[in-house]
């Protein structure tokens, strides 16, 4: 059993011998592995109450001792580098090398984490006034949670916890109950960096310990990432409930050719970002849209590009791409194809039926699936299938492809491939969106930007990790301060009732 790890330690939770349980699967043959305890209320208050108990004298601990975690963690991080990697491709089912390439982004954010003693500077304005000073600095909200989702169990969690604790806060994680257990590994790793116990807890389950997270009185922050529909209710739910709240959503991220681009480099790049971890990527390339005459080139490029991407079980080296998640994962995937040639669109490149060595009969295994002739009134356009299917939009203008881009209710990421500085340029002003690629498929920035979506892509005001991370993580105290000797304060005049000005 796949337990919690609260105040310090493995627990199975409430004791209750009904307590409920999931199972937890090997994508690649569709076994069932172990199984993962799903937290009653009573767990999540336990984790709460651990993450209380905790937060005051953490929050109160110097920079020094904080930092000194942080580097610790951050050198066991590299350390199990593969151990973490082989733990997240045997539940999660994508391959390695890109399990690995997850562990070291999330290792970026602990560094970037690790300067908090220049990050938390604050400001000071001396004598704003006759003898008066001011200054600003600013300080942990105590107990703050993170629910992340099953496509990054290392990298999206670490979006969250090392900033938040590096500000002084106790984090409570409630992972996808998909592939938990490279969480409760963080943890052991955070015990032998030397993290007090409770200042970081780990509660696996489903919708209720959601619910109980975000309705708790001593949780005053909430980090999502996730689905759009679940983004919108978390960021209700736990506003209504007073707390912040950071809820990343959904996407549907395009990739605009231009006539003019390297349509073979453009092919290359798109199709690693379409199919890359079978597109159960929040930052995956989706649309691909062709602009003017280049549209044929393009598709008989990525349809080359698709057709030679070898797809196998994660652990294996040959494999470039592994299966998507679950069972259900693979029959919605299956769903949207053939819908969308009902609807008319053309399966250049058809992923349903997958013949390769690698795939094992029993996983849960896509091809990389290319659909031409998509439409935005078609389904597979319109909504985030989140598996390794690229739809290929063609449109006459790159006004046109703006439009497209800026009509889709998201607004997470999109890409730009052309050799003309001054259309990248129009492009990355005029689109409605919060990451761009010029020449970049994926744009994700590194852990010293923020990252974060528009529109339906990001629900609350501040993005994850970066400055408004550690902004999101804290809270702003400003200071007005006069320190009069004996003398001259038996000799001031008696305050004036009026308004005071800086004299």
């Amino acid at each position: 059993m796949i337990e919690h790890w609260i105040a310090g330690a493995r627990t199975a939770g409430s004791g209750d011998p009904q307590a409920r349980s999931a199972p937890v699967f090997d994508p690649a043959t569709g076994r069932e592995q172990s199984r993962v305890a799903l937290a009653s209320t009573a767990d999540v208050d336990a984790a709460v109450a651990a993450a209380k108990s905790a937060a005051g004298a953490w929050g109160d601990s110097s920079l020094a001792r904080r930092t000194k975690v942080l580097f610790s963690f951050r050198d066991l991080l590299e350390r199990h580098e593969d151990e973490l990697a082989r733990i997240v491709t045997s539940e999660h089912g994508k391959v390695l090398d890109d399990a690995r390439g997850e562990v070291q982004r999330g290792r970026e954010v602990v560094e970037f984490a690790c300067g908090i003693p220049q990050l938390l500077k604050g400001a000071y304005s001396d004598q704003v006034s006759t003898g008066v000073d001011a200054f600003g600095f600013r300080l942990p909200l105590g107990v703050v949670a993170g629910i992340s989702p099953f496509n990054f169990p290392v990298m999206v969690p670490a979006w969250m916890h090392p900033i938040a604790i590096a500000c002084g806060n106790a984090f409570v994680l409630k992972p996808s109950e998909r592939d938990p257990s490279a969480s409760l590994r963080i943890a052991e790793l955070y015990a032998e960096a030397g993290l007090p116990d409770g200042v970081f807890n780990v509660v696996h389950g489903d919708k209720a310990a959601v619910d109980a997270l975000l309705d708790h009185p001593d949780v005053a922050a909430v980090s999502f990432v996730g689905s759009t529909p679940v983004a919108r209710y978390v960021h209700s739910r736990a506003s209504a409930a007073g707390k912040r709240v950071q809820a990343l959503g959904g996407a549907k991220n395009h990739a605009v050719v231009l006539p003019d681009a390297d349509v073979a480099n453009a092919a290359r790049q798109i199709a690693a970002a379409a199919y890359g971890s079978a597109g159960q990527r929040c930052m995956a390339i989706s649309v691909a849209v062709a602009v003017g005459d280049v549209a044929d080139a393009l598709v008989q490029a990525l349809r080359d590009e698709a057709r030679r991407i070898r797809v196998g079980p994660g652990s294996d080296p040959a494999s470039e791409m592994g299966p998507v998640v679950t069972a259900q994962a693979r029959e919605r995937v299956v769903g949207y194809v053939g819908r969308a040639e009902e609807a008319g669109a053309r399966l250049t490149v058809d992923g349903r039926t997958l013949e390769q060595p690698g795939a094992a009969a029993g996983g849960y295994f896509v091809g990389p699936t290319l659909i031409d002739g998509v439409t935005p009134s078609m389904e597979a356009y319109r909504d985030e299938i989140f598996g390794p299917v690229l739809a290929v939009v063609r449109v006459d203008t790159a006004q046109d492809a703006i439009d497209l881009v800026n009509a889709s209710p998201y607004g997470n990421g999109a890409a730009i491939f052309t050799g003309s500085g001054g259309a990248a340029r129009e492009f990355t002003r005029r689109t409605q969106i919060g990451m761009i690629g010029v020449n970049v498929p994926i744009p994700v920035p590194m852990a010293y930007h923020s990252f974060g979506g528009w529109k339906d892509s990001l629900f609350g005001d501040v993005h994850v990790h970066g400055p408004e991370g550690v902004a999101f993580y804290t809270r702003a105290k400003a200071v007005t301060s006069r320190w009069p000797d004996a003398a001259s304060a038996m000799a001031a005049e008696a305050p004036s009732l009026s308004f005071p000005n800086a004299t």
